[in-house]
């Protein structure tokens, strides 16, 4: 288990990652959060969106995310808006596990990714991850009660933060609910960049 358990979001300023519904999940607010990523080349590539876009190093922070990631963990509100929006080629590339309450059995797209359906809790779906990741990292993609859950359990090891000169007013706030009381945040890197603030810390018990 020589990988690190990490979560790379985007957050407004006033601490949310996206809006309550999933439906204004492509809205003005949420595109307005992602802003920073739509012109990198790197997220062109990935989609398949064509070539060129943004060099820099928002690209090089998106590439190295990517890079690092084994596999991921997400649960079941980001799965079923992701179902809907990713392209058939869906972004991930790795394994993917679930944390559900469903049983279903593993779904394969193209490209690489495979999605796990995992219905006996998130320490399990970790353990899976791990397990496919080998020596990378494993990823908690999200949500946000997804990422509060793994944090509160003491599973995440270091977490990066694009922080996004954007206000949503309400929504899913990242720390909402986050047991403050045994979480304990070491700084590691800010890095500023055009549009972005790039946070990183490393999460160990208090």
């Amino acid at each position: 288990m020589a990988g690190k358990v990490f979560f790379s979001v985007s957050m407004s300023l006033d601490g949310f990652i996206a809006p309550e519904s999933s439906e204004d999940l492509m809205g003005q607010q949420w595109m307005e959060l992602q802003q920073w990523i739509f012109p990198l080349r790197f997220f062109r590539e990935n989609l398949k969106l064509g070539e060129g876009g943004e060099e820099g190093r928002d690209n090089d922070i998106a590439r190295e995310t990517f890079e690092r990631t084994g596999a991921s963990v997400m649960g079941k509100r980001m799965f079923d808006a992701g179902e809907k929006m990713w392209p058939e080629e869906a972004p991930f590339h790795t394994s993917v596990f679930v944390v559900t309450h469903e049983k279903r059995d593993p779904w394969e797209r193209p490209g690489g990714t495979t999605f796990h359906f995992v219905d006996d809790g998130i320490e399990t779906a970790l353990d899976q991850a791990r397990e496919a990741a080998g020596d990378r990292d494993v990823r908690i993609a999200g949500g946000g009660a997804t990422i509060l859950e793994y944090v509160n359990a003491g599973l995440v090891d270091e977490f990066s933060i694009a922080l996004s000169p954007v206000l949503f007013g309400s929504g899913i706030r990242l720390f909402e609910g986050v047991d403050a009381a045994r979480v304990a945040l070491e700084p590691v890197r800010a890095e500023p960049s055009p549009r972005v603030t790039h946070l990183t810390y490393t999460v160990r018990e208090r």
